[in-house]
């Protein structure tokens, strides 16, 4: 899968998949869900957190997905495309769902066979944040993805993306920034819990007590 500036990729296992392929009317259409709005597990920290992260179920309002391309694993020749009709994205209460007409070119109904196959069982979508924030707990890391900028491809997948190499270089710098920002707060706090009883020990020596 190539990784592509501040890009994003992500595959949310078994909720990202192509759910069916049929022929409709003389075309062969799959659909599937690319994203959606629960909370999933990114990867763990060796630092002792584990780092999660949510889409807002309003992140899509204002996204770019005028030109998003359909492919195979995130690369490769583009077997669909919304401007020319051949792929619709949209929105539901699941997620970022995707409508693929594939019997446009011989390439693309060769993807729709593997798809019946069961060659690619999922579905994964290469996005750019425009905003997010993050919220803390005990022993967790969590990132909520407010605004999405862009969406550029909805891709069938052969395999689901590996975190430690796949989340893309802008995401694992923000769960990284976020948690040293956590462990610097936390060591500060310590430290200030040390010289207050320091303080506490000098003022009960100068007393006698």
């Amino acid at each position: 899968m190539p990784i592509k500036d501040n890009r994003e990729y992500r595959n949310l296992g078994m909720f990202c998949r192509a759910e069916h392929a049929e022929a409709e009317n003389d075309k062969l259409i799959v659909e599937g869900t690319a994203s959606t709005f629960d909370e999933y597990f990114m990867y763990s920290d060796p630092r002792g957190y584990d780092c999660y992260e949510r889409i807002d179920r309003h992140a899509f309002d204002d996204a770019d997905l005028s030109d998003v391309v359909f492919l195979l694993d995130h690369a490769g020749r583009v077997y669909a495309r919304t401007k020319n009709g051949s792929l619709e994205v949209s929105t539901d209460d699941e997620g970022l769902r995707a409508r693929v007409d594939l019997s446009r070119t011989s390439s693309a109904r060769e993807v729709y066979e593997d798809i019946q196959a069961g060659n690619y069982l999922q579905m994964s979508f290469c996005f750019t944040v425009a905003e997010s924030h993050d919220e803390r707990s005990e022993g967790k890391q969590l990132r909520v993805v407010d605004k999405i900028e862009k969406v550029y491809d909805v891709s069938a997948v052969a395999f689901p993306a590996n975190p430690y190499t796949d989340i893309g270089v802008s995401a694992r710098a923000l769960f990284d920034g976020a948690i040293k920002e956590r462990e610097a707060e936390r060591l500060l706090a310590e430290h200030r819990e040390l010289e207050r009883k320091k303080l506490a020990l000098k003022i009960k020596i100068s007393k006698g007590i």
